[in-house]
């Protein structure tokens, strides 16, 4: 039996991708293996790591909770879209970078995702509110404090003094 296909049409990162795809194919999948921006890693399919978050709208999301065919019609963004125009890292990668705060990286595509969108609305978070921020975001290697203190110095590079 076949499967019935849904069109999508979806901002990604600025471009419009449009696909036939199955209704209970999750936006992380779609991500991963029809437009194969493998940045946005897949976890836990649980929604509880966050290692699959993307900006649905400007919203921080997890892909993995969510089918593809939900997102049409939305502007998505993942961290391959947070680069700079000519592909070099932006003021959070780098900031990222700075501090170490890598270590595997499984993580860091979701954690840095959660980052932009909290610095976004608040260029300025204090410690408690970028800890808060990030708390749905598992990582196993940082211990988190090199994670703040790189949201912290992105904020200050993008003009904004972090508390």
């Amino acid at each position: 039996m076949n499967e019935q296909l849904y069109a999508v049409s979806i901002e990604v990162n600025g471009r419009r991708r449009e696909a036939l795809v199955p209704a209970r194919l999750s936006l992380v999948d779609f991500l991963r293996d029809t437009l194969r921006l493998t940045g946005t890693h897949a976890g836990c399919e649980h929604g509880i790591c966050g290692a699959c978050s993307v900006l649905l709208d400007g919203q921080a999301v997890r892909a993995c909770l969510m089918y593809a065919v939900q997102a049409d019609g939305c502007r998505l963004t993942t961290i391959e879209g947070l680069a700079q125009p000519d592909g070099t890292p932006g003021a959070l990668q780098d900031a990222f970078c700075e501090t170490h705060a890598t270590q595997c990286g499984f993580c860091t595509p979701g954690m840095i995702v959660t980052a932009h969108a909290l610095l976004e609305t608040k260029p300025a978070p204090t410690e408690q509110e970028i800890r808060e921020a990030i708390g749905g975001n598992l990582c196993r290697c940082t211990g988190y404090q090199q994670i703040v203190d790189a949201i912290k110095l992105a904020a200050q590079k993008r003009g904004g003094e972090a508390a």
